[in-house]
């Protein structure tokens, strides 16, 4: 049996050719990590080109550039020579490894993302589910991996797409302890027969993301709840931001920035959301006055301030945290107003209507952005000329409020813009320009709206004329007018019943 240690050193010296030099030493993560070095630099073709095989022959022809599965089986079947398969256990079980082909992309600014979540596994909906993470598939999936990725380029041949990296990595302790939390969290509510109210939103580094052909046919019985509600079928994931975390500081060695919330191990008894809420429950009923005296910050009684408050409660410095970036948990500061109520809707972000017009709902922007966002609210409260904090809480929507009303918000945008926005121009008094549309108000529905984003109008018009700066603050709209930039909003009413609700009388928070 060749080693892959001899055969990566008889390559680096051009003696060996990687073409017909298949390692078949696949017990030690090193020997795999020391194979899979050889991907770096090298494109899709350039491993078909290798002529390797798995022992009974490679059935799908990968060479035919209608081929539509995945670049992973390719790598195992055409680099490792192994059929792929979808054994429960690692792929190299052996050595404990599981493969795992991945893409990042270059953004417009230059930098780098990864551009996908990490599907691990299926989560069981015909037979019983684990209890416990590390007694799970999952877990033998995802704890070690040989991570190999691609840079994304859908401008050339997704053959000539090229590897950059090609690492073995295992998840660190304070990683999987939140991901045996959020197991736990995903299996509770499966073994509850409420398979149906998951979302990728719920937990925190390890998701259930949504998993099947088309709406129709992945919607399935539930092992747990027979005669009840269908579910959505779900598989276990890494999220895409804590996969981003580890293209950037794994892979690409990039020095970390950030702040951690937990400091050292963590918690052996707590999840991480509870030790979250347990450092900003002792600030209950401090007023922000007070709470810039004690962290030595010049008081200025905004809502951006409130941010940095919310931040300096939890240890850490500037206004973002480690785990919550890992997490996609976006902070937001509520103010209650003294009598109740919240002035404020919860503004989300801008959309381009000619990207909506495309869309589909489970495709779109405002459905992944929802379905995978967990939100960590803090809540002051209006008093004496000051805020007081009241209360903190990590939320996610709900899968009905998601999948009814703010889809229902969705379809209308949609339709309006296809069909044409009404632009309804007026002169005030004043002499200003008012222009009203007939896009959906917070009248139209329970939970969302749309609304300006921009801080200034923008318009093209029919004929031609502008008002405002169309280039700045403006989108075309799919008939050659220009319109101020929008965002779909929660609604204020919406979010105040969020923040008024216990936790743990919504189980779907």
């Amino acid at each position: 049996m060749r080693s892959c240690e001899f055969e990566r050193a008889e390559i680096e010296m051009g003696i060996s050719n990687p073409s017909t030099s298949v390692c078949s030493d696949y017990s030690t993560p090193e020997a795999i990590a020391s194979r899979a070095s050889v991907l770096e630099g090298k494109t899709f073709q350039d491993i078909l080109d290798m002529g390797v095989y798995p022992p009974d022959g490679a059935t799908r022809d990968y060479d035919n550039r209608q081929y539509k599965g995945g670049m992973g089986t390719l790598v195992e079947e055409r680099f490792f020579g192994y059929k792929a398969n979808s054994e429960h256990d690692a792929d190299f079980p052996e050595a404990g490894v599981e493969l795992k082909v991945s893409c990042f992309d270059k953004k417009k600014n230059g930098d780098y993302s990864a551009g996908e979540r990490l599907v691990v596994s299926m989560i069981p909906y015909d037979e019983p589910i684990q209890s416990e993470f590390d007694d799970a598939v999952v877990a033998r999936k995802c704890k070690r991996m040989m991570l190999v990725y691609y840079h994304r380029d859908k401008a050339i041949d997704p053959y000539q797409q090229q590897i950059r990296y090609a690492k073995l990595f295992e998840i660190p302790e304070n990683d999987l302890k939140i991901i045996r939390d959020d197991y736990r969290k995903i299996a509770s509510l499966v073994q509850e027969g409420k398979a149906d109210r998951l979302s990728e939103s719920l937990t925190v580094y390890l998701g259930a993301c949504t998993k099947g052909p088309t709406a129709a046919k992945s919607w399935v019985d539930q092992y747990y709840a027979p005669g009840g509600p269908k579910a959505n079928k779900r598989a276990f994931c890494l999220k895409r931001q804590y996969m981003d975390y580890v293209l950037h500081h794994y892979l690409m060695n990039e020095s970390e920035d950030l702040d951690c919330i937990i400091k050292g191990d963590a918690p052996a008894t707590q999840t991480f959301e509870d030790y979250v809420l347990s450092l900003i429950k002792p600030h209950f009923g401090k007023t922000d006055r007070e709470l810039c005296e004690e962290f030595g910050l010049e008081y200025k009684g905004n809502k951006r301030q409130w941010s940095s408050l919310s931040y300096a409660m939890l240890g850490v410095r500037g206004e973002k945290a480690q785990e919550f970036e890992k997490a996609n948990i976006s902070v937001r500061t509520v103010r209650l107003e003294t009598r109740g109520g919240i002035k404020e809707n919860l503004s989300l972000d801008t959309f381009k209507f000619l990207d909506l017009v495309e869309e589909d709902w489970e495709g779109s922007s405002l459905f992944e952005y929802l379905e995978q966002t967990r939100f960590f609210f803090v809540v002051f409260r209006k008093e004496d000329g000051c805020a007081r904090l009241e209360d903190a809480l990590f939320w996610s929507m709900p899968t009905m409020d998601l999948d009814g009303p703010v889809h229902d918000c969705w379809q209308a945008t949609k339709k309006v813009v296809e069909e044409g926005v009404c632009l309804d121009v007026t002169r005030q008094r004043d002499g200003s320009i008012r222009v009203k549309n007939n896009l959906p108000g917070a009248e139209d529905n329970a939970v969302a709206h749309v609304r300006p984003h921009a801080t200034k109008s923008a318009y093209r018009f029919a004929d031609g004329t502008e008002l405002g700066d169309v280039e700045r603050d403006a989108y075309p709209l799919p008939d050659g007018r220009m319109m101020t930039r929008q965002s779909f909003w929660l609604n204020n009413s919406y979010i105040y019943k969020v923040v008024k609700t216990d936790e743990s009388d919504a189980v779907d928070s």
